[in-house]
């Protein structure tokens, strides 16, 4: 469920119709609604009800200080994955007790910051970061509470470039190393075991791999508990599947009804790190026609955002619904007998700059406005300067009323941190001791 809706010939978020919007804050804008989060976040808790989930959402999805403040307000804790994104929940007020700190390379500056904010737990994902932890914590003089994060060795199905619980990812290590792992961190001074961690993937609409893989990480609970007095979660990741081509997308009570078995009796509280089904469907990209063109039997819609605003489709393969914001409601999938296919591409000087291929579109002029659904989550946080092109406007909607909550990037904000008359100098020379060799 989303708040974005077509009627009266345009298309609205919430109560604000997205046209006008367009033209008071220009284009490419990212557009997010504060209702469709607020509801998402309860549709989760109301799917798991009698497990008692400690949400924390995952910022790397959208780490708008505006759409962290509203969802601590909406009592979720964070999953992060660098000391920047725990400086942006430290700016919100977030309570860092209700923070898990993930990740595969954290350094010691990160391990510190975070062992001095006092997050929950680190997700530890090697044996050589829990033995780099413990030494760190003994520095700082602190507990580091840590859950080892294993991969449970299950195919999520999903894009190979989000999947992450498979023995060949990256990410954690496999259960019969992740035991002994666990057992390691009993030991270590300054280390308590407080969890098991897994996290499968991501856009995973299948609900299957969930219950084999909280089966498996819950026999791994099981097996550590008369031996681990701290351990008290069992963090079972995020990845659940949108819907980016249509309205339809798993129900979120399919993913508890497939984990509830494994968890009966297991005595362990659940965390879970949901971002995108919580912020993906929550966010629409404004983008202005720019001009027309055909090559051969090729016809190309120019707009102003390009892969620099959105590289999902790219990088991911990733499909976004995209329609004009005024005019009639799209049609459903797939009979859009009277929308000639064209190429949706942007600005960028790159062959791969494009938001769609052969995509069913209405004629359309320049000027007009296309939105381009379901841009909530990995958008603009992936987003770049490519091209010196300044990223554009984060614009929160709440009922009837706005607020730009990051404002467009100009030409001298790309410049700012640029020293072209720097003078050079030898390492280890002071700053008073520099030589120009120009």
């Amino acid at each position: 469920m989303d708040h974005f809706d077509h009627h009266d010939g345009r298309l609205w978020c919430e109560q604000v119709p997205l046209d006008e919007l367009a033209a008071e804050v220009g284009t490419p804008a990212f557009v997010y609604s504060a209702s469709t989060m607020r509801d998402h976040v309860s549709r989760l808790r109301e799917a798991f009800e009698g497990l008692d989930p400690l949400i924390c959402y995952a910022v790397k999805a959208n780490s708008n200080l505006a759409v962290l403040r509203l969802l601590r307000k909406a009592g979720c804790g964070f999953d992060i994955v660098s000391g920047g994104e725990l400086k942006r929940i430290q700016r919100i007020g977030a309570d860092a007790s209700r923070v898990v700190f993930s990740g595969v390379g954290k350094s010691v500056r990160e391990m510190t910051a975070g062992l001095q904010a006092g997050v929950l737990m680190f997700n530890v994902e090697s044996e050589a970061e829990l033995e780099i932890l413990a030494e760190v914590a003994a520095h700082v003089g602190q507990t580091a509470g840590v859950a080892i994060r294993v991969n449970p060795d299950v195919d999520p199905k999903t894009h190979r470039y989000i999947t992450t619980g498979k023995k060949e990812n990256k990410f954690g290590v496999d259960l019969e190393r992740g035991e002994a792992l666990a057992r390691r961190a009993i030991e270590l001074p300054g280390i308590e075991l407080r969890g098991i961690q897994c996290h499968i993937g991501s856009q995973i609409t299948d609900v299957a791999p969930y219950g084999v893989a909280i089966e498996r990480t819950a026999a791994l609970a099981r097996r550590l508990q008369p031996d681990a007095p701290d351990l008290a979660w069992l963090n079972m990741g995020g990845g659940y599947g949108i819907y980016y081509r249509d309205a339809d997308a798993p129900d979120l009570a399919d993913y508890a009804t497939a984990v509830r078995p494994a968890l009966e009796g297991l005595g362990l509280r659940l965390i879970m790190e949901p971002g995108r089904v919580i912020v993906g469907n929550a966010g629409v990209m404004l983008t202005k026609v720019v001009l027309g063109k055909t090559s051969g039997a090729k016809r190309f819609v120019i707009v102003d955002a390009g892969m620099n605003d959105l590289i999902r489709p790219s990088l991911y393969e990733g499909y976004h619904r995209i329609w004009p914001v005024r005019g009639d409601a799209p049609p459903a999938l797939g009979t859009e007998a009277d929308a000639a296919p064209v190429d949706i591409v942007g600005p960028v000087c790159e062959s791969g700059d494009f938001l769609a291929v052969d995509r069913p579109l209405p004629a359309v002029e320049r000027g007009d406005v296309l939105g381009v659904m379901s841009v909530g989550a990995y958008a603009f946080t992936m987003s770049s300067n490519y091209n010196d092109r300044p990223r554009a406007p984060e614009v929160l909607v709440d009922g009837d009323q706005y607020a730009v909550v990051r404002e467009r990037e100009s030409h001298d904000d790309l410049v700012r941190l640029e020293r072209p008359d720097a003078k050079l100098r030898s390492l280890g020379a002071s700053a008073g001791e520099q030589e120009s060799h120009t």
